[in-house]
Order: C-alpha cells, then sequence, then structure tokens
C-alpha cells in the first residue's frame, strides 16, 4: 500500500529542508495550510529565529473572499513585513505541499508586493 496522503507531504518536506535554509540577509519563507487558514514566516535557520510571521488569522488580513484570495492577502502582508526589516529576498519553502492553489495564489501576492524568489 502506498503513503497517505500526510505522509507524502511530510516526506516531501523533510526533502526540501535538507536542501533549502535561510540566512539574515535571504531568509526562508516558510508556509503552512491547514484546511482552513494559512500561515507564512520568515525564517533565519541560522540563528533559529522567525523574524516576521503572518497569517489569516491576524486582525490586519482582511479573511473575507475565498481561500485563494486571503492566501493572496497573507503573501501582501509578510512581504510588507520583510520590507521593513530590510529585506528584499527570500527562499520559498513550500513545506510539502504542491505549488498550487492557495500557496500559489500566496507566491504570487508576495511576488506584487516587491518580494523576490
Amino acid at each position: 500500500m502506498g503513503l497517505s496522503k500526510t505522509e507524502r507531504r511530510l516526506r516531501i518536506r523533510r526533502r526540501i529542508r535538507k536542501v533549502s535554509s535561510g540566512t539574515e540577509a535571504r531568509p526562508r519563507l516558510s508556509v503552512f495550510r491547514s484546511n482552513k487558514e494559512i500561515y507564512a514566516q520568515l525564517i533565519d535557520d541560522n540563528k533559529g529565529v522567525t523574524l516576521a510571521a503572518a497569517s489569516s488569522r491576524d486582525k490586519d488580513v482582511d479573511a473575507k473572499g475565498t481561500k485563494s484570495e486571503v492566501a493572496a492577502l497573507v503573501g501582501k502582508t509578510i512581504a510588507e513585513k520583510a520590507k521593513k526589516l530590510g529585506v528584499e529576498a527570500v527562499a520559498f519553502d513550500r513545506g510539502g505541499n504542491l505549488y498550487h492553489g492557495r500557496v500559489k495564489s500566496l507566491a504570487e501576492g508576495a511576488r506584487e508586493a516587491g518580494l523576490k524568489f
């Protein structure tokens, strides 16, 4: 029998994390997607510190509309927080999820707001 959906996602996540890591100049933009919400963090892996975070649960993110529209707003919010920190470029970590749907719209929202990856 094959892997379940969550086992497959975790296996892909571990494989991605072996290769990608964030620094202070180019932090890792980590995305976590649950069934209802979406979360994004800028992480400096050298120090083990979260530099900034945004989610669909935040008060400054208007959670009206479809989940993809909300994910795009979260991407814009994390990009604005990154610019305040002086971060221009990030390493994108999709967290084992496919680059499709909400993960893709979060990435496109961050790119629209000026983040490079």
